[in-house]
């Protein structure tokens, strides 16, 4: 287990690339009216200079909290930014945000000020009781409540001083804080950066919600260490996302399945388009996957990562990219899969995927205040991920799902990944989820929830019913399916999947 190599902060690589790349594009912008606005990379430092004076007028300092309910926005990039050069450390929420939501994240964090959009100030206010707020026009380019006079007084930073707090999705329940370091910014951007071969010519595509470490790790951290630029869209558009990748001169992005669906279902192929490279997290069918790569005129590459595991620690290669593949390690990473024992399974045994490395450089710090749960996510070192995988003889890894994807029924194992692939290869679904519900006789039952493709005839429950009788084992077939509209999601397209149990409408019993 060893640390990055060039051991950097993400300060020092801001402003290594202003000082390369001053008078080169750094940032591009179109908000939700369609106008686009831009910096240089220098240009986009005098703003950064701007926004941190008007901090430290806040009370700002090294290692105080910036709290920020901010959609995709320059300023929320000059916020994260000002905040890392002075020190200090965001707590990016989603902007969206539920009162409850915002006021957990501001108790546990107490932050010095919160930074929120004028428009949904008077709900971020009622979460922001005893905190200083400034409030700003996300769709402007002159963040005019931020520009404060030019701070220069920036102070020495330390590898492992606190950067941010990521609070993870809440799929399953109570949110936890990742601490992210100076360090893990800069080795996030570092080994995405030559996982993806960027260089300073090329142009990421931003959809995803910057609130979210996708955006971040990926797309942010990886530019500013190549000294690339970024064309930040204020939301994603399924219809849009190509027309914008080609008007914006984008050569590389980062996508979940599910935005990729979506894309599917509502965009088309367009003219000149320069993409050359794409990101992509969760499995799509082969199918969708050939589709989608003659759309994007790249083939695009999965990857596999967490919030706690900083980069991708699993990247697939551009060469010979693998659709149901999460692909090999990435360079200066380390990934096992292991039995419960923590020994390495042996090659297509399935084992639970665990992560090494330096707590704080190339590993998460730990958990916000919560010691206790930071050392129980640890095992001889290793990070233990919770996702089941099994590698192959050249090193790819297939994912197998979470642990809590594995149901007990009757006495047999079965993962719910298998029973959600086999729905979605129906050409009338567009995307399935499956979960388990307690049963008297055999413990646990697989019951699916599914989302039909709205170009295709959609399926009675008897037909996927049939489909499943004659690719899957009689264990492993749904005792229940569920039509619904759209699968409940988080902000970045996971599935909610603890929400699904309160799904009613469309249900049917197959006979």
């Amino acid at each position: 287990m060893h640390g990055p190599g060039s051991a950097a902060t993400f300060s020092d690589s801001w402003v290594r690339s202003v000082n390369r790349r001053g008078d080169d594009p750094f940032l591009i912008f179109e908000n939700s009216d369609g106008v686009a606005s831009s910096w240089t990379y220098g240009e986009f430092d005098d703003v950064v200079s701007r926004v941190a004076g008007t901090l430290v007028s806040r009370g700002v300092l090294a290692g105080s909290a910036v709290h920020m309910a901010l959609a995709n926005s320059p300023a929320f990039v000059a916020v994260w930014l000002a905040a890392v050069r002075l020190g200090a450390w965001v707590v990016p929420s989603d902007p969206l945000g539920r009162t409850v939501e915002l006021e957990g994240h501001i108790r546990r964090t107490a932050p010095t000020v919160g930074v929120c959009a004028s428009s949904r100030s008077d709900v971020y206010r009622d979460a922001c009781v005893d905190v200083p707020v400034i409030t700003v026009d996300e769709q402007s380019s002159r963040m005019a409540s931020l520009m404060g006079d030019s701070f220069a007084g920036w102070p020495d930073i330390g590898l492992t001083d606190r950067a941010g707090v990521m609070f993870t999705s809440g799929t399953t329940g109570e949110p936890k804080g990742v601490e992210v370091t100076q360090a893990n910014y800069a080795f996030a951007g570092r080994t995405m950066a030559e996982a993806a071969g960027l260089v300073e010519t090329d142009r990421q595509l931003v959809v995803l919600p910057m609130f979210h470490v996708n955006a971040q790790y990926y797309s942010f951290a990886s530019a500013i260490w190549a000294g690339a630029s970024v064309a930040l869209m204020s939301s994603f558009s399924a219809s849009g996302f190509l027309p914008q990748a080609a008007r914006h001169g984008a050569t590389a992005a980062s996508l979940f399945a599910a935005p990729l669906r979506m894309i599917l279902a509502r965009g088309g192929p367009v003219d000149g388009l320069q993409l050359r490279h794409c990101w992509y997290a969760q499995n799509i069918t082969a199918d969708q996957y050939e589709t989608v790569s003659g759309w994007f005129g790249c083939r695009p590459r999965q990857l596999y990562g967490m919030t706690e595991t900083i980069p991708a620690v699993l990247t697939d290669e551009a060469d010979d990219p693998d659709p149901s593949s999460m692909g090999r390690v990435t360079a200066d990473c380390v990934v096992d899969v292991q039995r419960p024992d923590g020994t390495p399974v042996e090659v297509g045994e399935i084992g639970e995927v665990v992560v090494g490395g330096e707590r704080g450089t190339t590993l998460f710090a730990g958990y916000l205040d919560d010691q206790t749960t930071t050392e129980a996510s640890f095992r001889d070192g290793w990070f233990l991920t919770g996702d089941r995988a099994r590698r192959d003889e050249t090193g790819r890894h297939y994912f197998d799902g979470r642990r809590s994807d594995v149901l007990k029924v009757s006495g047999e194992n079965v993962s719910v990944v298998e029973v959600e692939a086999v729905l979605a290869q129906h050409p009338g679904v567009l995307e399935a989820a499956v979960i388990g519900r307690g049963d008297e006789i055999r413990d646990e039952v697989p019951v699916a929830f599914v989302v039909v493709d709205p170009s295709a005839n959609p399926p009675s429950s008897t037909e996927l019913d049939q489909w499943c009788a004659e690719r899957l084992a009689k264990v492993k077939r749904p005792y229940e399916i569920t039509f619904l509209d759209e699968l409940p999601r988080t902000s970045v397209g996971k599935i909610r999947k603890f929400l699904l149990n309160n799904s009613e409408s469309g249900k049917e019993t197959p006979k």
